[in-house]
């Protein structure tokens, strides 16, 4: 636990939430500024700033994401869900602690759209291509 860091107030319990879900590994609670009905993050309880930080075998927590993804869109009567990751100020992470947004979607209601596309420029994919190796 980070003393510094929001949600791990929240998992041991400083900071109040309204929580849906919580085992040994994970946390769900309803997001205070929600942008849909239901707007829930789903935590590791165990500290980590980005997904990049996460060990492959810390990834346990993931596993309940199906099963609370389908019981968030059933409770809320949704049509749709998005499940929403940030790394980074510059994509958007506010809290320094891997999280994930689930947001229950319903039809019209323009919560998230994204910008207009262009085509894959050919060059770019073959520099990209070229450079990326695991």
């Amino acid at each position: 636990m980070a003393e510094d860091c929001l949600f791990c107030k929240i998992i041991s319990g400083e900071v109040p939430s309204y929580t849906l879900y919580e085992d040994k590994d994970v946390k769900v609670f309803l997001d205070i500024f929600p942008v849909s009905k239901g707007h829930s993050l789903i935590i590791p309880k165990k500290h980590y700033d980005q997904i990049t930080d996460v060990p492959v075998e810390e990834m346990d927590f993931l596993k309940k994401l199906p099963v609370i993804s389908e019981k968030l869109k059933e409770v809320t009567g949704a049509t749709g869900l998005n499940v929403v990751q940030s790394n980074g100020s510059d994509a958007g992470q506010v809290v320094g602690h891997v999280h994930f947004h689930l947001i229950p979607r319903f039809p019209e209601d323009g919560v998230m759209k994204f910008p207009p596309q262009s085509e894959l420029n050919e060059q770019t994919a073959k520099d990209i291509i070229e450079r990326f190796s695991i």
